[in-house]
């Protein structure tokens, strides 16, 4: 008998619509199933079915009047002969594959009993996030990849950026206090060559600390700076029609609408920040979502999505209760 590490992060289901009854889906649950090292199990489908040769995250279509949570705990059970004893909501995707619709809902095993085999006789392996080729795993998969890779706790970097060697010293203070992973390089006050210039300070510290730095400014200017991705804002994203070619791989965007996470899913983005969830001292007059309608535009999202605006480290159960990858924040990190 063998059990997963559980999480520290619990959370209860989102409840949602019933457009899982619709005959035009196929509703399907998945589980990510984790090791001690961080590596994740995958099952190649058989040849001959739909996206066959591919691998895929155990599990399988929803019988009707099946709860996610039943059809996960049967499907693993079938297919690998485990039994899931806690999981929670990682992501909720919708695909398009022209001849079918899938709604996949894929949840992390936090503990089960038995130990994982190919009980159907399917190819079976374990591999790091950071190890997975995209391009073997089928279209619909491929955000989860992505989730598994993103951490939950989003830093975006505060003021005073011209006071180069005290910012710096923050950073690796917050870095040290938060843990955080992915840090946003946020000075819109900022000429080119004084953002660079910072850019070039700051990389050192995130990656001594091992954390992505992500650059918030011009692609052009991006692709010359030091750093791990790209962050666009809104006006940034409107303007696009295609993703942005630059040897990043990371890249995100500012949203604040369904039609701003819409096309950020469109261009193959990572991620999205969603905001404002709750009222903000930086944006008094803005009027915030709420953890209701956050919810209900993550749903139909298709990429992992942040919590951003009056979120803290203490909202992060909330946030991943609604369907968010995590939380992210400025004053909520930066100036604690």
């Amino acid at each position: 008998m063998s059990a997963s590490t559980p999480s520290t992060e619990p959370s209860q289901p989102v409840a949602h619509s019933n457009e899982s009854q619709d005959p035009k889906l196929i509703h399907v649950a998945a589980g990510v199933i984790s090791d001690a090292q961080g590596r994740v199990l995958i099952a190649k489908r058989p040849i001959g079915v739909h996206q066959g040769g591919l691998w895929e995250f155990p599990g399988g279509k929803l019988e009707p009047d099946e709860s996610v949570e039943q059809g996960l705990a049967r499907e693993l059970d079938e297919e690998l002969g485990i039994q899931v004893t806690a999981s929670r909501p990682l992501i909720r995707l919708r695909h398009d594959y022209g001849d079918r619709l899938v709604l996949l809902d894929i949840h992390r095993v936090l503990s089960y009993q038995g130990h994982p085999h190919g009980r159907e006789g399917q190819a079976l392996d374990w591999q790091l996030p950071a190890d997975m080729q995209p391009e073997r795993f089928p279209a619909a998969d491929r955000p989860v990849i992505n989730a598994l890779r993103l951490p939950s706790r989003y830093l975006i970097t505060g003021p005073e950026p011209r006071q180069t060697d005290a910012f710096v010293a923050q950073l690796s203070q917050v870095l040290a206090r938060t843990g955080a992973r992915i840090v946003q390089l946020r000075a819109p006050d900022l000429e080119a060559l004084a953002y660079a210039a910072l850019a070039q300070a700051c990389a050192p510290v995130c990656r001594q600390a091992g954390a992505q730095l992500v650059l918030n400014c011009d692609p052009d200017l991006a692709r010359e700076l030091p750093g791990d991705g790209l962050h666009l804002t809104e006006a940034r994203l409107a303007a696009l029609t295609e993703r942005p070619r630059i040897n990043r791989s990371l890249l995100g965007a500012s949203c604040h609408s369904a039609e701003a996470l819409a096309k950020s899913a469109a261009l193959d983005l990572e991620y999205a920040l969603l905001s404002p969830v709750q009222h903000t001292q930086s944006h008094p007059d803005a009027t915030p979502l709420g953890w209701p309608t956050f919810a209900k535009l993550v749903d139909r999202a298709c990429l992992p999505v942040y919590a951003l605006g009056g979120v803290d480290e203490g909202d992060l159960e909330t946030a991943i209760s609604h369907g968010a990858q995590g939380v992210a924040g400025i004053r909520g990190f930066w100036s604690r």
